[in-house]
């Protein structure tokens, strides 16, 4: 049981630290970058590169996927606040979303049939 948690402190401790480091990363760039995606960045490049075993953060993501939904609470709230200027900008907001949908469709439709064409030669 102690060693469970202990395993759960540390892997939640090493996600923290990336998370901390990538914040710190944000900052010092001053990019509009977010800080977690740096940190999530230098988290899968210290497991990529064996410096971190996977077995260690291994508990904590699970349990962060596990109650994800719950980290989407807030989101909703905060979207229920502000639902009139959500309205309001419904239809730039669907445009982007199915547009940006059929760029990414289109182009990778376009070099998967290269890179298969390609390959049969």
């Amino acid at each position: 049981m102690i060693k469970t948690a202990l395993h759960y402190i540390l892997s939640f401790t090493v996600i923290f630290a990336a998370l901390f480091a990538g914040n710190t990363i944000q900052t010092l760039l001053n990019v509009s970058i977010p800080g977690s995606v740096f940190g999530m960045l230098l988290l899968f490049i210290l497991m990529a590169a064996g410096v971190i075993p996977v077995k260690v953060v291994q508990p904590g993501a699970h349990a962060f996927i596990r109650y994800m939904i719950l980290l989407f609470v807030p989101v909703s709230v905060g979207l229920m606040n502000h639902f009139d200027t959500l309205i309001n900008n419904a239809l730039p907001i669907l445009a982007s979303a199915i547009g940006g949908t059929m760029i990414v469709l289109i182009g990778l439709s376009v070099f998967l049939d290269r890179f298969l064409k390609k390959g049969n030669k």
